[in-house]
């Protein structure tokens, strides 16, 4: 009846040791007892019961089970293919100390995270089409390493919009004073960080600098993660000029190795299992960049209507943009290719029905930027970014310019 352990057990045989086990026979579990008038109700749930568990003990256990299979067989086992590191690498043709245990081990685990992150990957192999030969021009018009552009993917993912915890902003995650120091544009209205050329070529100035002051791309890199200072005091207190032998921060210390991960592996993707069907790469957009000089602020939504595209295509394409509106002077947009000329013509005509009207507000005692505000119907957002105001903070006496 039973084979070893729990083996197959037959349907018949399994059903009797319940029927022998509980004391009754085949003949007292019969749907007919259930129209017995005069049953006890203790001895029809315990049919009920009986029945209901040979009925499961058949289907699971019986042949041709609900499941098909037999219990002790083993199942089908998915082997995650194993990829080793690799035995050399380099970091823009700097060579890597793969000899060391250490060195290999910090490898190891960026490599490992990076190559079986599918979804990750995938993305970024999308949207290295659309991005890396931009970065590319810019990188050999600058006499810059290629692998640079890697440092880029391990920042933000290829994403424009990226922000950190810090406030660093963009595609290659600037904080507002370094920005400034490399040329990158910032105002209330305009924040450059978010331009993938612009910041691009602030970027290449910025690491540029350090690779002149440290003599070497890894030091370089590392102190473009946690600051030129740091670095230098790091290496001054433990006496050591090589980044692998440097004790530094713990994003830092793993930065390097996450960059020269990501280089491996989407420097060869069919390598590690990676296969991008032609064509299912994001492409750059094709985009006519308009100059146009502004006598005053304009609408972004009046702007998109110029371009004869919606607010979020306008937005998207214009990243640049952080407030809602175009500011005054001279600005270059970006429009869907074959509207340039479209837009510098109706923006004129568009500007000056939709020309917002310029209140000035002096600001007296007790008075708060939530009332001026609601007073005006304006966006406490908006009223920051016209004035140039941080922390919401007004002081008496101060003229406001508010546009409606």
């Amino acid at each position: 009846m039973f084979k070893a352990g729990w083996g197959r057990v037959s349907p018949s045989g399994c059903f009797f040791w319940f029927i022998v086990k509980f004391g009754y026979s085949w003949d007292f579990i019969d749907i007919s007892l259930w129209r017995v008038p005069g049953m006890a109700v203790e001895r029809k749930c315990r049919a009920g019961v009986l029945l209901l568990i040979g009925i499961m003990w058949i289907g699971f256990w019986g042949e041709g089970s609900w499941a098909g299979v037999e219990t002790n067989a083993p199942g089908t086992v998915f082997v995650v293919p194993y990829f080793p590191i690799p035995d050399r690498m380099e970091l823009c043709g700097e060579p890597v100390p793969m000899d060391s245990a250490d060195v290999r081990e910090r490898f190891d685990r960026e490599f490992t995270s990076i190559v079986y992150g599918h979804s990750k990957v995938y993305m970024w192999l999308k949207r290295m089409e659309r991005y890396f030969p931009m970065i590319e021009k810019q990188l050999a018009a600058a006499g810059l390493p290629a692998d640079l552009k890697y440092v880029a993917v391990a920042e933000s993912d290829l994403m424009i919009n990226s922000v950190s915890s810090a406030g660093a902003a963009g595609p290659w995650q600037f904080i507002s004073e370094t920005a400034a120091r490399y040329g990158i544009n910032q105002t209330a209205a305009i924040d450059e960080r978010y331009d993938f050329e612009a910041a691009g070529s602030g970027a290449f100035k910025y690491l540029k600098h350090l690779h002149d002051d440290f003599q070497n791309w890894a030091l370089s890199i590392a102190a473009y993660n946690c600051g030129e200072q740091r670095v230098h005091d790091e290496m001054r207190k433990q006496k050591s000029r090589s980044y692998y032998t440097l004790k530094l921060p713990n994003e830092t210390e793993r930065y390097i190795f996450r960059i020269l991960a990501i280089k491996e592996v989407l420097s060869n993707p069919a390598k590690y299992g990676y296969h991008l069907p032609k064509g299912a790469g994001y492409q750059p957009v094709a985009v006519d960049k308009v100059r146009v000089r502004l006598t005053g602020p304009v609408p972004l939504i009046a702007a998109a209507e110029a371009a004869g595209i919606s607010y979020r295509e306008f937005r998207v394409l214009n990243p640049v943009f952080v407030s809602d509106v175009l500011p005054a002077g001279a600005i270059t947009v970006s429009v869907p290719e074959g509207k340039g000329k479209q837009f510098e013509k109706k923006i004129g005509s568009i500007q000056s029905e939709a020309k917002l009207s310029t209140v000035f507000h002096k600001v007296v005692k007790g008075e708060t930027l939530d009332a001026i505000a609601l007073k005006y119907k304006a966006p406490l957002k908006s009223i920051c970014e016209w004035n140039g105001i941080k922390d919401r903070k007004i002081r008496l006496g101060q003229v406001l310019k508010i546009y409606r």
